[in-house]
């Protein structure tokens, strides 16, 4: 139904869109660049708020299922051809460039999430919150503000309806009582939960409605909207003063107060230029925002926030985005994007659908949505055949667990169940599928962090070719007894990990089982998103919260492994595997071995790995002398034999990125632990540890 008024065009607001698109690109490229950039987004909301209520306000008394038509059809139109463009080729993109890991574990849900307006739950359950290291490596991180749209637009035809039928203050109040809500949940989840308070629409709807509230308070002002006004000093020096707290907002904002307190002035900023400036002129912020480029930008800025980021994070992955050489590209190919977007979909979109059908346009979309997504989906599932990625291509080689089926020597295999206890998920090994005689008789119970994952495909060979059944029990980031700084300072969830790990495996153990304590012990040199370096290493393992760390953790430790010694068990920890200053399968193909994260190349000096490991072996040996049947196996001597440690061996990987063993190395290693779990069945009475005490000594040689 077309609408008896169409307010006219205020070139200004395309030129606030620039300064905001700008102002997020150019944080998104380089933070130090403008600080607060980030708070463009703030800007687009008020901005979105005040048009969409403009845009709908002519529409006079009608009927709900005519303005619902009315309304989404409209907002199909604008926001998926375009969305939906993006979406598809950055899967493609990401398919082909960006290998999975934990630093693009959330990628694909995101993205698949986005088509429907969802992307923002994913994030905030996810990813930690906007400036974290999961979020800035996901191409996909930045619809979490069309999610908040997209939400906001459920909700805003029920509360503006009332205005269409001429119950002004009741659509005012409802309005006014849903942002004063929005504000305070927002203040309250500043302090509560950050992530929450940025992604989520109940901590953003304020934005959106400061625009609607304001356009309500014109209108009933008696302000025109499709004539120009009077242009008068005070509404110029009004705009003048928005920019500049427009300006000054985008310049102060910093990630540790986003998004309150560090959205207000952005927001009052824009408020102040949008109520000055339409339908009026004069005044040096209408002569800087109207200018023909800022405008055209303005036109454009919906591509251009669609297409810079995931542009960025795919030249994030690949080539780096640290020289300006690279920079400059990216922006170019941002901006060559956009076009594209805006000329060849935008807008030819737009005038198809002019004059159509509100039912058949919305039929379309969701049409169009749909089959998109199952595309997405396609592509997301079929990344093996697609990738350009030497990772993805060859999975079984690369990530710890191996082929899906595992088949040994006897002709035995493994199946795999799961079952939940108090602290978290216990992944079971059993050997499935022969008679072969059984050579550990015995459990092998495994505890730590993801480093004791990594060891997945040995223990699943282990359990195929000995019969053993293992149990892994596993949370991220929770090292199982650990002696590092922040054992002084324990984390809750691993705390609560810890306990109920002991809980539910110490009635279990026998006599002969293994309990296989495995984790990163030494600080890292290099994480997937970045370097930290060996003086911060050195710095760490040989502070004095790390002597401390270390000496809490023996005595906590002991107790423990009195009582599973007690029991018959063989307490094995792990001596510290090698660590690298490079990224292996962030370095692995032609696209990215020239990436900043490769330049410290694939190879360390076995002197630092054991300057590193000598502080944790002086507390193995603390606890083996306090507990006689607490062991030690290194895997050091088979992963680095020479004076240099390797990420790859006769051209395979050893190490998937700084850190985590492939499963190559699970095999490796496979013979050695091994020879080393049934040494130690029957041998309660001789101190295996004995046979590993040469690799306990820190040496300089191998």
């Amino acid at each position: 139904m077309p609408m008896t008024r169409r307010p006219f065009h205020a070139a200004f607001i395309d030129g606030m869109r620039a300064v905001a698109v700008l102002a997020v690109i150019a944080f998104h490229l380089d933070h130090r660049w403008l600080p607060g950039g980030f708070a463009g987004v703030d800007v687009f909301f008020v901005i979105s708020g005040f048009v969409v209520a403009l845009s709908i306000s002519e529409l006079g008394a009608i009927g709900l299922p005519r303005f619902l038509a009315y309304f989404y059809a409209r907002r199909l139109v604008r926001i998926a051809p375009a969305l939906v463009a993006m979406l598809l080729l950055t899967f493609l993109a990401s398919a082909l460039f960006i290998p999975q890991a934990w630093l693009s574990s959330a990628n694909e849900q995101t993205g698949l999430f986005a088509f429907w307006g969802l992307s923002n739950f994913i994030l905030a359950a996810n990813t930690g919150n906007y400036f974290a290291p999961l979020a800035s490596f996901n191409p996909f991180t930045h619809t979490w503000s069309l999610a908040v749209e997209e939400q906001f637009y459920l909700i805003f035809p029920w509360l503006f309806i009332a205005w269409l039928h001429g119950r002004r203050k009741a659509s005012i109040g409802l309005f006014a009582a849903a942002l004063v809500g929005s504000l305070l949940c927002a203040a309250w989840l500043a302090r509560s939960n950050e992530t929450l308070a940025f992604y989520m629409i109940w901590s953003r709807f304020w934005e959106l409605g400061v625009g609607i509230l304001l356009f309500q308070a014109l209108h009933a002002a008696g302000h025109s909207f499709d004539h120009e006004a009077p242009a008068r000093r005070v509404y110029s020096i009004s705009a003048d003063l928005g920019l500049l707290f427009l300006v000054t907002g985008l310049l102060l904002a910093r990630a540790d107060a986003a998004p309150m307190p560090a959205s207000i002035l952005p927001v009052a900023g824009t408020a102040l230029l949008l109520g000055a400036l339409h339908g009026r002129r004069g005044g040096l912020a209408f002569r800087v925002l109207t200018l023909r480029p800022m405008v055209f930008l303005g036109k454009i800025s919906y591509s251009l926030y669609l297409w810079h980021w995931p542009v960025l994070v795919l030249f994030r992955w690949t080539v780096g985005l640290e020289s300006p050489l690279y920079r400059l590209a990216a922006l170019a190919l941002t901006l060559a994007l956009s076009l594209g977007s805006y000329f060849l979909v935008e807008q030819p979109v737009r005038n198809l659908a002019r004059n159509r059908s509100r039912a058949l346009v919305i039929a379309t979309g969701l049409l169009g949505l749909g089959l998109s997504w199952s595309a997405a989906s396609w592509i997301a599932s079929h990344q093996a055949e697609i990738s350009w990625s030497t990772v993805t291509r060859h999975q079984d080689l690369w990530y710890p667990e191996g082929p899906a089926t595992v088949r040994a020597p006897n002709g035995c295999s493994v199946s795999s169940s799961g079952r939940q206890f108090a602290g978290g998920a216990i992944q079971v090994l059993r050997r499935t599928g022969c008679q072969a005689p059984r050579t550990f008789p015995h459990n092998v119970f495994v505890l730590g962090d993801s480093h004791a994952m990594a060891y997945t495909g040995m223990l699943r060979q282990l359990a195929a070719r000995t019969g053993a059944t293992v149990y892994q029990y596993n949370v991220g980031g929770c090292s199982f007894l650990g002696l590092h700084p922040l054992a002084a300072f324990p984390d809750a969830r691993c705390e609560k990990f810890r306990e109920a790990s002991v809980q539910d495996l110490v009635p279990q153990v026998r006599a002969g089982d293994v309990v296989f304590l495995a984790s990163l012990r030494i600080p890292r040199l290099v994480d997937q998103w970045g370097y930290f370096g060996r003086a911060q290493a050195y710095d760490i393992i040989r502070s004095e919260a790390a002597i401390q760390g270390r000496a809490l953790g023996v005595e906590k430790a002991i107790p423990l492994l009195r009582e599973l010694t007690s029991r018959g068990a063989h307490v094995v920890f792990e001596a510290p595997t090698p660590i690298l200053e490079s990224i292996t399968f962030r370095c692995a193909d032609w696209f990215d071995r020239n990436n900043p994260i490769c330049s410290r190349g694939l190879s360390t000096p076995r002197s630092l790995i054991d300057d590193l490991r000598a502080p944790i072996l002086q507390s193995y040996a603390a606890m083996r002398q306090a507990v006689p049947g607490v062991t030690v196996w290194d895997p050091l001597p088979v992963l680095c034999p020479g004076r240099e440690c390797h990420a790859y061996r006769d051209g395979k990987p050893l190490l998937f990125d700084g850190d985590h063993l492939t499963y190559y190395s699970n095999m490796l290693l496979l013979p050695s632990f091994t020879a080393f779990v049934e040494g130690l069945d029957g041998a309660n009475d001789k101190p295996a540890a004995v046979r590993a005490s040469s690799t306990l000594k820190p040496s300089h040689s191998p």
